[in-house]
């Protein structure tokens, strides 16, 4: 037991070194999915580790879907919310220092920390469990050079990502705005299944009307 100890160590919160190299499968009332977490990112990585080693996402609901756009989840509120409860303000007590990566892009699939907005966050620090995963939609040239001109205020898309965007599909007017922490490695058809639910419109803060649950998250072996 010593033996192992010594080359699994602690690194604090309850995660032991080799935990780092786990993924995390993501099992909801719509299906399973396995999410591989950024080396680029040890805050977000670290934290998300340690929420899941902790069973902090057992229950919770994706409390807002938004087709074509994003499915975020982690709010703790949302295990015991009434159906017109209004979801979205719960976590932890504390945040995260931004992690942006320009390597990171808001392809289909990723996964990334939702925020408060830059009026009362310009340095755009993260919840401390929060988060949403891409769909998005598939662009074409002329809809990146709008999203360019109006939504980045003319900083240019890398070409590598215009063309994943044009072939996957994202939301590429949130690139270097979010910190993404992770991607969606099996499982992609799930995210359009949570997505393309009916929910209850953007001015009852798009809660699924059938809820769409977390029923537990667990770390796992990278194949």
């Amino acid at each position: 037991m010593l033996a192992l100890l010594a080359c699994n160590p602690k690194i604090g919160d309850g995660l032991r070194k080799n935990d780092l190299k786990k993924d995390v499968e993501l099992v909801t009332t719509k299906g399973s999915m396995v999410i591989r977490l950024s080396d680029s990112t040890p805050l977000h990585r670290n934290n998300f580790l340690k929420l899941v080693s902790q069973k902090f996402y057992d229950s919770i609901l994706f409390h807002r879907v938004i087709k074509a756009f994003m499915v975020q989840a982690g709010d703790p509120s949302s295990k015991m919310a009434s159906d017109t409860q209004r979801l979205g303000g719960g976590g932890p007590s504390y945040t995260i220092p931004a992690e942006i990566t320009p390597t990171l892009f808001h392809k289909k699939g990723m996964v990334a920390a939702a925020r408060t907005g830059d009026d009362v966050n310009p340095k755009r620090a993260s919840s401390g469990s929060q988060f949403y995963i891409v769909q998005g939609k598939v662009f074409t040239e002329a809809g990146l050079d709008s999203v360019e001109t109006f939504r980045l205020q003319g900083r240019k898309l890398p070409p590598a990502h215009r063309q994943v965007y044009k072939e996957l599909g994202g939301a590429p007017h949130l690139d270097q705005n979010y910190t993404i922490f992770g991607e969606v490695i099996r499982g992609l058809p799930v995210i359009d299944s949570i997505a393309n639910v009916t929910t209850t419109g953007r001015q009852a803060g798009d809660r699924p009307v059938e809820p769409v649950r977390i029923l537990k998250m667990r770390l796992i072996k990278r194949r």
